[in-house]
């Protein structure tokens, strides 16, 4: 019987990785998983989302970030790219790195076939540690499709939504998304 030895990377030398990368790569409590690369429709998707609530929170506290940023989460030990994060006030650096924070309130993850069960389930279990994180969005890229997920005090509210003539309440931050918006330049096969 053969055995293989799984290599493990300590959080400093996946950092030392990702610095040099030229793909982003997640880090699961010492394993280095590389992320798959996203659609056309994917990309709109979030520049779309991204560019909306850019320009309605301009004048306020919140900031919208996009993927190129890395949410570190401690009690799971890992670090993970969402899609568009949203901070109330100023993101809060992981060790005053300038590549990992620790406090979003709104994550928004656009859905692909590869992912789409790790976004419901192990990842959206992971977020909810983060203790001001209190709104979820899960965005279908093939279809008009939208989950939304809001903290109460008794739990998790879910709702969904598929009509582009409808919007989206986005109570943590105090604005409508319109869905319109969201799929705006999408074209589904």
């Amino acid at each position: 019987m053969i055995t293989t030895v799984e290599r493990r990377y300590s959080l400093d030398e996946y950092r030392a990785i990702e610095e040099k990368a030229e793909t982003r790569n997640e880090y699961h409590d010492g394993e280095i998983v590389p992320m798959p690369g996203g659609s056309l429709n994917h990309s709109r998707i979030g520049r779309n989302i991204l560019t909306y609530l850019t320009y309605l929170l301009r004048d306020s506290q919140f900031e919208p970030i996009n993927s190129d940023l890395r949410l570190w989460i401690p009690e799971y030990k890992r670090g993970l790219y969402p899609d568009v994060m949203v901070f109330d006030g100023e993101p809060q650096l992981n060790e005053n790195r300038n590549d990992e924070v620790l406090n979003p309130t709104l994550i928004i993850e656009v859905l692909s076939p590869s992912t789409a069960d790790y976004d419901r389930q192990s990842k959206f279990r992971m977020y909810r540690s983060i203790s001001n994180f209190c709104e979820y969005l899960l965005v279908e890229q093939d279809e008009v499709f939208i989950e939304k997920y809001s903290k109460l005090s008794q739990g998790w509210l879910f709702s969904d939504f598929n009509n582009l003539e409808k919007s989206i309440s986005l109570d943590s931050i105090g604005v409508e998304l319109p869905i319109a918006e969201i799929y705006r330049g999408v074209v589904f096969d």
